[in-house]
């Protein structure tokens, strides 16, 4: 008896856009995506950014714009050591009045003429007394002389303590004003590295923001290059999707083929094959060995 096999089939009409389908499939998927077209690139650096970092370099302008001052604390430090401990030789000669020996020779001309009227008073004393020329009239003067020169002695020794102290005290002014220039001079150096700093840190901000705003307009770009580029695969995505949908929710079609039954002669062949293949396995001999030779087979 005839065979009969039944199929669901699409209808027609999704049968040739699911073909269509298929064709452009298979035709894109062959076509290389070309993604050097939006590989990532990263922006240059900005002019600002390229500042601030010349800036932050150099030497005598940037981060290290402090040195100079600092060099300058340190002569004064150097400076300000040399003025420590005792006054004595040249430091005391050049911090010592330039008319301190003037004001000396002064008052010691003005001290000897002093005593030179107070001898010649005690000289007329003694002549109005009738002492002259007497051993006591002489022992007085000398008496008066030593007392003399003492007072001259302690006078001088005064005039020249005074000028010592006015010399320590002008060193030690000096000393302080050089402590002073070294701060002074560490202030201005950390002054001048802190606006430094601020400007360059000011740069680096504006570089940065620019940088970062061609950055998006470079992201945007390499964003818009991937989209064209996957733009047909997107749209036969939806193409499919579609196909999908109508496959899935459209009535299906049924159809059936019908394979015609064997004749006798065909069975008997096959039966008689089968036999034959199991008559040689057992024997090595074909018994259909001498049909075949006379129809020219064996």
């Amino acid at each position: 008896m005839p065979e009969t096999i039944t199929r669901t089939l699409p209808a027609q009409f999704i049968e040739d856009i699911g073909g269509d389908y298929a064709k452009q499939l298979a035709a894109l998927t062959q076509l290389p995506v070309k993604t050097e077209a939006f590989a990532p690139t990263v922006a240059a650096q900005d002019p600002y950014q390229a500042a601030a970092y010349t800036q932050a370099v150099d030497p005598t302008a940037g981060l290290g714009a402090y040195q100079p001052y600092l060099a300058k604390a340190g002569e004064a430090a150097t400076a300000a050591t040399g003025l420590t401990g005792p006054l004595t030789g040249q430091q005391l000669t050049d911090y010592m009045s330039p008319y301190q020996q003037s004001v000396i020779d002064a008052t010691m001309a003005s001290y000897g003429q002093q005593e030179d009227i107070r001898e010649m008073q005690l000289q007329s004393e003694q002549a109005r007394l009738g002492q002259l020329g007497a051993g006591r009239a002489g022992i007085q003067r000398a008496a008066y002389q030593t007392q003399s020169d003492l007072n001259r002695a302690q006078i001088l020794a005064g005039l020249q303590q005074q000028g010592f102290g006015q010399a320590q005290q002008a060193r030690q002014q000096d000393l302080a004003n050089q402590l002073g220039i070294g701060q002074f001079q560490s202030t201005l150096g950390g002054g001048a590295q802190n606006l430094a700093q601020q400007q360059i840190a000011g740069l680096g901000t504006l570089g940065a923001g620019q940088q970062a705003q061609s950055q998006a307009v470079l992201d945007a770009q390499r964003q818009a290059t991937q989209t064209a580029a996957y733009e047909p695969y997107q749209r036969l995505g939806t193409y499919g999707a579609g196909v999908s949908s109508l496959i899935s929710g459209y009535p299906a079609q049924y159809g059936q083929a019908s394979t015609p039954s064997a004749s006798p002669l065909q069975t008997a062949l096959g039966i008689g094959t089968g036999l034959a293949g199991l008559y040689g396995g057992l024997t090595g001999k074909n018994p259909f060995a001498p049909i075949g030779k006379a129809f020219g087979f064996g």
